[in-house]
Parts: C-alpha cells; sequence; structure tokens
C-alpha cells in the first residue's frame, strides 16, 4: 500500500490541526500531558465538541450518524490528537458498543440509543470480566434468569473503568448453564439506576479509582435490551473485543509518548551531555522507535483491510500485544530518563523544583500502565489466539 498521504489527507490533517489549534484548551491539554484524572463534565465536553464537528465516531458510518472516516484518516486523527494532548474519546459507548449494536441490534436498539450515545445522553461501561472471569472470559457467573417481560441479574462485575460515571453498562451475563460455557451466554444492556445495582470503586498503585466493582442484586432489566439472540451473546463479545484490542494498539499514544520521551531526553543531563546523547540510552530511544515505526504500518494495514470489509483477525491481537509492549518501554525509558525526580509518588506540602510535576507524571504513568499488558484480553491470551489461528492454517 502507498504509504504517502494524497493531497485530500494532507488537507484533512491540516483541517485537524486548526480544530484542536482553535478548540482545545491549553489547561485541559496539561492535564491530558501530566496524566491527571479528567472530570466527567471535562470528557464530556470534549465529545460534545467533537460531535459539533460531526467527528466524535470517526469509526463509524454515515447512515448510523458517524464521519464515515477512511482508515488512513482515523489514524491520522487519533495521531493528531494524541499529539496535541486532547482528551481521548472514552471508548466504551463509541468504538465498543456502537459497532456490536450497528452489526447485531435490533433497528429499534439501532434508533434509540445510537443517538444517545452520540448526543451524550448515556455514559457506557463495560461489564465484562469478573472474579475468576478476566481472562477466561467464558467462565462468568453472573446470572441472568428470565421472568415474563424481564431478566432476573444477579453477580457481580469488576474493573469497570469508568463505571462511576456511568448510567448505562453492557454486560456478558449467563443464561444458561448447561452445555459448552460459551454457548450459555447473553449480552445485555442494564440502566445503572435500576434499583439493586451497586457500584465500589477499586483504589489503583497511583492512588486513584477509575476502576471499578459492580454488583447486582435482583436487578430487573427489560427483555428488549437483549441485543441479538438469547445464549448467543458470546458471538457479539468477540465481536466487541475485536474491536477494542484494535483500539489498544494505541498508536497516537505511543507517538505522543516517544515525542514526550526525546523531549526529556535532551533536557536532562548525564556526564554533562544531553541524555539522548548517551549512546546507550540512545540506542534504546532507536529501539522502540523502530517497532513503534513498524507497528503504524501494520496498524494501517489492518485499518485498511477492514475499511474494505475484511473483518480483523489475528493482526488485532498481535496489534494489543506490541502496542502495550510498546508503551509500557517507552513509559519506562522515560521514568528513567527522570531519574531520582520521578522516584516520589507525590508531593508533599511543598510544589518541589521546576518540572517535579512531570517526573512525578511519569512514575503515576509508568504504574497506571501496567494494566495495558492484562486488560482487553491478557497477552499471554492474545498469544495462544494467534498460536490456535497459525496451527489451523
Amino acid at each position: 500500500m502507498d504509504m504517502s498521504f494524497t493531497p485530500e489527507e494532507t488537507a484533512f490533517r491540516d483541517d485537524i490541526r486548526a480544530f484542536l489549534k482553535a478548540e482545545l484548551d491549553p489547561a485541559l491539554a496539561r492535564k491530558v500531558r501530566l496524566h491527571h484524572d479528567l472530570t466527567k463534565a471535562e470528557m464530556e465536553g470534549w465529545h460534545a465538541k467533537l460531535q459539533s464537528r460531526g467527528w466524535l465516531a470517526g469509526n463509524w458510518p454515515k447512515e448510523f450518524g458517524g464521519a464515515g472516516w477512511t482508515a488512513i484518516q482515523r489514524h491520522i486523527f487519533e495521531e493528531e490528537s494524541a499529539r496535541a494532548h486532547a482528551p481521548r474519546i472514552v471508548p466504551f459507548g463509541i468504538a465498543m458498543l456502537g459497532p456490536v449494536l450497528q452489526k447485531f441490534g435490533s433497528k429499534e436498539q439501532q434508533d434509540h440509543w445510537l443517538p444517545r450515545i452520540l448526543n451524550g445522553d448515556d455514559w457506557w461501561c463495560q461489564g465484562y470480566s469478573e472474579p475468576g472471569a478476566g481472562s477466561d472470559l467464558a467462565s462468568l457467573r453472573c446470572e441472568a434468569v428470565r421472568d415474563g417481560d424481564h431478566y432476573v441479574v444477579n453477580g457481580q462485575k469488576t474493573w469497570t473503568t469508568l463505571g462511576q460515571h456511568a448510567n448505562m453498562i453492557f454486560c456478558l451475563v449467563r443464561t444458561n448453564a448447561t452445555g459448552k460455557k460459551q454457548e450459555g451466554i447473553s449480552f445485555l444492556l442494564i440502566d445503572m439506576e435500576t434499583p439493586g445495582v451497586t457500584v465500589r470503586p477499586i483504589v489503583l498503585l497511583d492512588g486513584t479509582a477509575e476502576v471499578n466493582e459492580v454488583w447486582f442484586d435482583n436487578v430487573r432489566v427489560p427483555a428488549a435490551n437483549l441485543v441479538g439472540e438469547e445464549n448467543q451473546g458470546w458471538t457479539y463479545a468477540k465481536y466487541l473485543l475485536t474491536h477494542e484490542r484494535t483500539n489498544i494498539a494505541g498508536v497516537g499514544f505511543a507517538t505522543a509518548a516517544l515525542d514526550n520521551l526525546k523531549r526529556v531526553a535532551k533536557a536532562q543531563r548525564h556526564r554533562g551531555q544531553p541524555l539522548s546523547d548517551d549512546p546507550l540510552f540512545a540506542a534504546e530511544m532507536a529501539g522502540v522507535e523502530i517497532e513503534l515505526m513498524a507497528m503504524s504500518t501494520t496498524n494501517l494495514r489492518m485499518l485498511s483491510a477492514a475499511a474494505q470489509g475484511q473483518a480483523p483477525g489475528i493482526e488485532s491481537s498481535m496489534l494489543k500485544i506490541k502496542g502495550t509492549q510498546i508503551r509500557q518501554r517507552l513509559d519506562a525509558l522515560t521514568r528513567r530518563a527522570y531519574g531520582g525526580q520521578a522516584m516520589a509518588l507525590t508531593l508533599e506540602g511543598n510544589e518541589g523544583p521546576e518540572g517535579a510535576d512531570e517526573a512525578l507524571a511519569a512514575s503515576a504513568t509508568w504504574l497506571n500502565n501496567r494494566k495495558l499488558s492484562i486488560y482487553g484480553g491478557s497477552n499471554e491470551v492474545q498469544r495462544s489466539i494467534i498460536s490456535g489461528a497459525l496451527a489451523k492454517g
């Protein structure tokens, strides 16, 4: 494929840059750059600005209100947004549930839920993982029993990212305990304000609480909120995970992290010289940059194939593994570049030396991104998927 941008794509990139320069608040960009928690209002505000230009759902077809961008346009948007430190688009409604409803949802579900994702009426979270059912997701036990026009849901979900902000959750629930465990799962849409739903925060290593436990105690859910067919949820879950894993590659975020690493390494001194001139450190930076370039090319090839109607295959698992490895290496190198400045996790009682907040952010990011190789299906699971596919030929 031709890796150079066409004049139209270059003009599109310039349009994105102009929009980011005009609409992205510098104070908000600084919070993103330092990996500070954003408020729900800040995330929703950025969504609204994107939607006002019709850019919130670049991955959706125009018939569903999306931008209908090509794979290259999506790549350009994500890279430019990451480099400008714009807030990431919260993926649960746009990147995960939306494609599932468009492919498997009823006309009534599409007409009702998709516009609400775009206009911000609903904030979705993901109800997949459970204690004992993370990487082995098919072992989930949260059950939904049909009772007339409702399902009655009991059980627990965990690692529910940003669930504290959500009013809706899409859940995998067990509707049949007999036969193969993958055949008794259904895909259910649950209102978080229904009596019996409880959300409890989980505090992470970096002190934040972006993930939660969600408990269901005799929660009654309208049967109309079942997506597709009962006991066929595993098919929809795999489709969603393929999109999630593709997004997890995070080429734009890695590119922005590499830019930041180069800036820090140039500013930091080692034996009287810029750290970026140290042969060993420079070699490590070059190595990860080469891997990022290779991953970016693979990502573009896969997106181009998907745009032509081909379903992402094991390439999404490959991108998930390589993408998380690259970001974790960049985090580690950035933390090393700051040296002792990055050892503390918080500043106690004073503002610290100039640049201390950025060094602390490097540590917090390094800790927080330990999760990258676990969520969305651990990297070990991805390797099993790849080896299984290759064994089948």
